[in-house]
């Protein structure tokens, strides 16, 4: 019995890392465009923590034809408590709608307050305004 519960607990250990690992999904963003209903494709999203009075970027990626990014946190770091920042680079899909746009870009600081918290960041975007909040 001691043998067994042995290996039980030395296999579980080989789990560890993966537990506390950035899990896929960790932070998501998605643009929906509120003048057409339709999700916002090809939008570039950068990703910055904020590193006392400076900023350091983590990650860039493009929303996928629904306008998403499912993982925009880099998997192989562990998210950690601190300030944040996603830019949605909106000049450059506005230009592609042959539409004006009043914001180039629209930054969003947020707070992650625990490790690996899972987060979801929904932009809802027209040429002259936005409206983002913490979804789920």
């Amino acid at each position: 019995m001691n043998k067994i519960s042995g290996l039980i607990v030395l296999s579980s250990l080989a789990f560890i890392p993966a537990a506390f690992s950035a899990p896929v999904g960790t932070l998501s963003v998605h643009i929906l465009n509120q003048q057409t209903g339709l999700p916002s494709p090809d939008v570039t999203v950068t990703l910055e923590k904020q590193q006392q009075n400076s900023w350091t970027t983590l990650a860039s990626a493009k929303t996928d034809p629904d306008g998403r990014i499912k993982s925009l946190y880099p998997q192989e770091q562990d998210m950690q408590p601190g300030v944040y920042k996603v830019t949605f680079k909106t000049s450059e899909y506005f230009r592609s709608q042959k539409l004006d746009s009043f914001f180039p870009e629209i930054p969003v600081q947020f707070t992650v307050t625990r490790t690996n918290e899972k987060l979801h960041i929904p932009l809802l975007l027209s040429q002259y305004g936005y409206s983002t909040y913490k979804g789920s």
